[in-house]
C-alpha cells in the first residue's frame, strides 16, 4: 500500500479543531528543495521567500452552505450534503447515507426533493421544487466541515458546528459559489499580506476550482488505481497571460494549494504554456508525475492516504515529505484543514 509509513504517525492529537487566530500567525514549515533543508517559520513572513516578478496563484472559490437536514415521510432525519447541480439547477447530486429511491424529503420552509436515483459515483441525485437553492442554503444550512474536525470538536466537549465556521472555514478572497470543501492552503492569507505581496512586485493571479468530495475521496490501494473524480476549474485570459509572462521572464509561480495546483495543470501543456478556459478535470497527480505550470507550492499538511498528499510527494519527494512530518509530529505542528502551512521551494 502507497505512503504506509505516514499511516503510522500519531497524528490524532495534532488535528486542527479551529484556525489560527489571526489567520497570518499559523506556522509555516519551509522545504528547500534543493538543498534539503527545513526551515521554521510563522506565515506571515512568507513574503521574504517571494521575488518581484513572481506570481502568487490562489483559487478564489467560495463554500456554501451545502449540509442541509430533512425529514423522510416517515419522520426520521436526514443529513444531506449537496455537492453539484446535474441535468439543471433543480437537480442535485447529494451525498446522505440514508437512501431510499421514490421518497420526497421536507426540507422545512417549504423546500422539497425527491429521490431519483444514484449516479455512477454512488451520489443520490435529489429533485428539488426551486431553482435556487442559494437562498435557503445561506438560511438554513451549514458549512460543510470535515467530518474529523467535528469528531475532534466533540471529542474535546465542544460543538462539531461553531458561529465562526461560516466566516473562517472560507478563503479572505472566496468570491465564486461552487465549492463544498475549502482551498484550505489560503486560510492563512490576510488583506494586508496580499497587500504586502503586491507592494513587493509580486503578482497575485487567480482561478477557480469548485472542490467536489472527489478531493478527499481517500486511496484504497495503489495511486494507479485511483480515479480521481472530475471538478470544475476555469482560467481567465488574464491569469493565463500572467502566468506565460512569469515563466517568459524567469520568475516563479508559487501555487496556492492542490486546487490551484490541479487547475494549474490541467490548462497547460508540454511546452509550459498555459491556456484560458473552462473545463471538468479529473487529473489525479502522484509521484511520478512531471510539472508543468508551477514552480513552488504552498499546502497544509494532509491525510496519509490523501490525493493531496499524493501531490505534494510528487512535488517533493516522498521521502523529503515523509522527513517533514517527522519534524511536524516532534514540533506540534497543526495538522489538516485548519492546521498549519508547508512551503516547497
Amino acid at each position: 500500500m502507497a505512503f504506509e509509513r505516514f499511516k503510522k504517525l500519531d497524528l490524532d492529537p495534532l488535528i486542527a479543531k479551529q484556525p489560527a487566530t489571526p489567520r497570518d500567525s499559523a506556522r509555516q514549515m519551509v522545504l528547500h528543495r534543493d538543498t534539503h533543508t527545513i526551515e521554521h517559520r510563522i506565515f506571515r513572513d512568507m513574503h521574504e521567500y517571494l521575488n518581484p516578478g513572481d506570481t502568487l496563484v490562489i483559487n478564489n472559490t467560495k463554500v456554501f452552505p451545502a449540509k442541509l437536514f430533512a425529514h423522510k415521510p416517515t419522520g426520521g432525519k436526514v443529513e444531506v450534503l449537496l455537492v453539484r447541480p446535474t441535468v439543471n439547477s433543480r437537480t442535485w447530486a447529494v451525498l446522505t447515507r440514508d437512501y431510499k429511491e421514490g421518497i420526497t424529503l421536507d426540507f422545512g420552509d417549504g423546500l422539497l426533493a425527491k429521490v431519483l436515483g444514484k449516479t455512477e459515483n454512488n451520489e443520490a441525485v435529489l429533485e428539488f421544487n426551486t431553482d435556487d437553492l442559494m437562498p435557503f442554503c445561506n438560511a438554513h444550512g451549514l458549512m460543510p466541515l470535515p467530518q474529523y474536525i467535528e469528531k475532534a470538536r466533540k471529542h474535546s466537549g465542544l460543538s462539531p458546528s461553531i458561529a465562526t465556521d461560516k466566516e473562517r472555514y472560507q478563503t479572505v478572497y472566496a468570491k465564486y459559489n461552487g465549492s463544498i470543501a475549502a482551498p484550505t492552503a489560503g486560510f492563512h492569507f490576510t488583506p494586508e499580506l496580499l497587500q504586502k505581496l503586491k507592494d513587493k512586485g509580486v503578482n497575485i493571479a487567480y482561478i477557480t476550482l469548485h472542490v467536489g468530495w472527489g478531493t478527499f475521496k481517500p486511496l484504497r490501494g495503489e495511486p494507479q488505481q485511483h480515479h480521481m473524480l472530475a471538478e470544475l476549474g476555469e482560467i481567465s485570459p488574464e491569469t493565463a497571460e500572467i502566468v506565460n509572462a512569469t515563466h517568459a521572464q524567469g520568475k516563479r509561480v508559487f501555487s496556492v494549494g492542490t486546487t490551484s495546483t490541479r487547475t494549474l495543470e490541467s490548462f497547460t501543456d508540454e511546452n509550459r504554456h498555459t491556456f484560458a478556459g473552462k473545463k471538468w478535470t479529473d487529473l489525479f497527480i502522484y509521484p511520478g508525475y512531471k510539472f508543468k505550470a508551477i514552480d513552488c507550492l504552498i499546502t497544509n499538511f494532509h491525510f496519509p492516504d490523501s490525493t493531496p498528499l499524493c501531490m505534494t510527494s510528487a512535488f517533493a519527494g516522498e521521502d523529503f515529505i515523509y522527513e517533514a512530518y517527522l519534524q511536524a509530529v516532534e514540533k506540534k505542528y497543526r495538522f489538516y484543514s485548519f492546521g498549519d502551512s508547508m512551503m516547497i521551494l
